[in-house]
């Protein structure tokens, strides 16, 4: 038995995949959904918008959402140089460029944007790592910062059983709030939720730490973490359920 699953785990092992899309983990991964709609937070915002400046678009995935709702003058970010072609191509039918660019998840403030003062009337940022005083800088007077963040913690549950504890970056709604306040921005929503991913099993949870690799050791491997996988797999009777953390924050840039 134990060797059946250990094949079953290589097998769902691999090399971090391009682009942000997790459709293919539909039928064995959910997670419990956070109290607000960021979707349509990004129609509501967009439909008020004439720039528009994307952060981490990642593969374009989540930006072809609102496809019909951007203004002629968008434009995305991507920090990590696999995903940069996966998103000019996809973006390239809506007319929306893609700049290669991403800003040290440990010091934001290290590197400036490659915009221009005032550029943006609306910044979009998903699970991306930004400076808040970057962003204030090219945010015209009046624009709007939404982002969505993956809190401090996630998983944490996985980290505990690998004996593993990742840098922890303080990425809480308390920081990001009292920074941006401190940047200039004034602050319009500001929520945090705690929920649960679910996992049909470990077989599929590897499958998604192959998409997220940072959410485990580097040296992470089947055979190195054998013991902990089994134990993981004995505790839970089919599906795994594992610490969700999200926070979103909404601030204005004052006239």
């Amino acid at each position: 038995m134990r060797e059946e699953l250990m094949q079953q785990w290589r097998e769902a092992t691999g090399p971090q995949t391009p682009g942000w899309d997790f459709s293919a983990l539909d039928a064995v991964m959910s997670e419990d959904p956070a109290p607000w709609d960021l979707d349509a937070e990004y129609r509501a915002a967009l439909a008020g918008a004439a720039h528009v400046l994307d952060m981490g678009t990642g593969g374009g995935e989540h930006l072809l959402r609102f496809a019909s709702a951007l203004p002629a003058d968008t434009t995305a970010t991507e920090g990590w140089a696999p995903n940069v072609p996966v998103a000019r191509s996809a973006l390239a039918d809506i007319g929306v460029p893609v700049v290669e660019f991403g800003a040290p998840d440990d010091d934001p403030d290290s590197v400036a944007m490659p915009f221009p003062d005032e550029r943006f009337d609306l910044v979009l940022n998903r699970h991306e790592s930004y400076s808040p005083g970057e962003v204030a800088r090219v945010l015209m007077p009046g624009g709007v910062l939404l982002t969505q963040q993956v809190g401090s913690g996630e998983l944490h549950e996985l980290h505990e059983l690998l004996d593993w504890e990742p840098v922890d970056l303080d990425v809480t709604l308390e920081r990001f709030a009292a920074e941006a306040e401190a940047a200039g921005l004034v602050i319009e929503r500001a929520d945090r939720f705690e929920g649960s991913y679910r996992f049909a099993d470990v077989t599929a949870l590897i499958r998604y730490l192959r998409k997220v690799p940072w959410d485990a050791p580097a040296d992470f491997s089947v055979e190195r973490h054998a013991d902990a996988l089994l134990r993981l797999h004995e505790q839970n009777d089919g599906e795994l359920a594992l610490t969700l953390r999200r926070f979103r924050l909404c601030a204005r840039r004052p006239l």
